[in-house]
């Protein structure tokens, strides 16, 4: 017999699907990302990328009203400007933001990179997922932007790097980070949880 999945996971997976009914391209970013990569935590929303076009995001934002609040308008202006909106839940309070695709080579690099992962157990349920190269270094821009004073930004990322940092592609993780401009943060990262190689 299946267990209850939490409200929070069941509003994710109910956004996701309309998403792959749609056949739009998404995957999960922000701190659901690091949790499935590193150290869990609680949160009260959940971070998708999506690659909405005029027509998709207004079909979207049709499917959703009936369980969410959202503003149609809004959403295509975050569609057209690359930006973001979000949804809120309107039986639970909990807040989606899709984060509209960007028109970068590395926006597009990290959609492509994602992976389906099992992020329900009982019952089995997968979603894609941003890669955890991906989410260190999303991560690590957002501190920098933050002007560094994010302690759950940079908590997120040694908690990846932790969890999976023998396991990551350190090729490919340098080499963004030296383009995204955060080269020196991945460093600091890596030697203060000893991953460093």
């Amino acid at each position: 017999m299946s267990r209850e999945i939490p409200a929070s996971l069941s509003v994710v997976l109910h956004v996701i699907g309309i998403l792959e009914n749609l056949e739009v391209r998404y995957h999960l970013g922000g701190s659901f990302a690091s949790a499935i990569h590193g150290v869990p935590r609680q949160t009260m929303d959940a971070d998708l990328v999506v690659d909405l076009n005029a027509g998709t995001v207004a079909l979207l934002i049709d499917r959703l009203r009936d369980q969410f609040y959202v503003d149609l308008d809004v959403a295509r202006e975050a569609v057209l400007r690359h930006r973001s909106f979000n949804a809120i839940h309107l039986a639970t309070g909990f807040k989606i933001d899709f984060f509209a695709k960007g028109t970068g080579k590395f926006d597009e690099l990290e959609l492509e990179r994602s992976q389906p992962i099992q992020i329900s157990a009982d019952p089995p349920i997968s979603a894609m997922v941003k890669t955890a190269e991906d989410t260190i270094l999303r991560k690590l821009q957002w501190y920098r932007i933050g002007e560094e004073v994010s302690d759950r930004q940079w908590r997120d990322v040694l908690g990846v790097l932790m969890a999976v940092g023998q396991d990551l592609d350190w090729h490919y993780l340098r080499h963004w980070a030296m383009k995204l401009g955060v080269a020196d943060l991945l460093k600091r990262a890596t030697a203060e949880v000893g991953t460093s190689r």
